[in-house]
């Protein structure tokens, strides 16, 4: 069974992503940091279908914690899979801000930063040790990144510079053989920034091609695709899965 951790599972794309890979037959380490209860209903969740998962705390944003967490997934793996390796890490957690550029604080500006950059880099770079040759790295970035959206530069650039970082993985990655991709979600229907009014969900699914906002499993099924074995030949891509917004 191939194991993957991934960040920020116990809500929204994470969630989702999380009970998408189990129904793949996939072991999964849920990560949490806010929502402990959340984390542990998707554990429960993936037992109730016959997986196998368990739930760990972590915030992303705290890089001298990452040592600690590095420890504990190791001594999970083998309490619950008698193995020394996970597979698959998907860079998800994150937190969203609405705030225009002339009025965005230096603190705000570094908890992005901290969360969507800085974390996914060195979060990666510390589990690095404990993945296994031919595994894969999904990193969730933005459609922001593409159509500028006024109020959120910082969380789009920084989820841009992650969009880089993830070609970078693939080549330096690469004489292991581990893949790195990364999925730009558009507009879905999660609670991320406070989630969506109808007013603005309307907006929204008229500038899309499709019609509608999306879900959050119609990116955590890219994500499991992502991972899987009908993937292997996909490599340093961004994808944007978004029904067709702005086009």
């Amino acid at each position: 069974m191939s194991v993957v951790i991934i960040t920020g599972a116990s809500r929204g794309l994470g969630r989702s992503a999380a009970l998408q890979c189990a129904r793949r037959g996939m072991g999964v380490i849920v990560t949490y940091n806010s929502h402990p209860k959340g984390a542990e209903e998707v554990v429960a969740g993936i037992e109730a279908m016959g997986g196998k998962a368990k739930a760990l705390a972590l915030d992303v944003a705290q890089v001298s914690s990452f040592t600690a967490f590095r420890d504990a997934v190791s001594q999970t793996l083998e309490a619950h899979w008698a193995r020394d390796r996970f597979d698959f890490l998907v860079n998800n957690a994150g937190h969203g801000l609405f705030e225009p550029i002339a009025s965005v604080t230096e603190a705000q500006f570094d908890g992005l930063l901290n969360v969507h950059l800085k974390g996914p880099f060195f979060l990666t770079q510390a589990l690095l040790p404990l993945m296994a040759d031919g595994g894969a790295i999904v990193n969730i970035t933005s459609a922001t990144t593409r159509v500028a959206t006024a109020g959120v530069a910082p969380y789009a650039a920084f989820k841009g510079g992650l969009e880089v970082l993830t070609r970078y993985m693939a080549k330096e990655f690469g004489d292991r053989r581990i893949r790195a991709n990364a999925i730009a979600p558009g507009a879905i229907r999660t609670d991320l920034g406070g989630g969506l009014n109808a007013e603005f969900e309307t907006l929204l699914a008229g500038q899309t091609a499709l019609g509608r906002v999306g879900e959050p499993d119609d990116v955590g099924r890219v994500v499991a695709m992502l991972l899987s074995d009908e993937s292997a030949w996909i490599n340093a891509q961004s994808i944007e899965v978004a029904g067709g917004y702005l086009i």
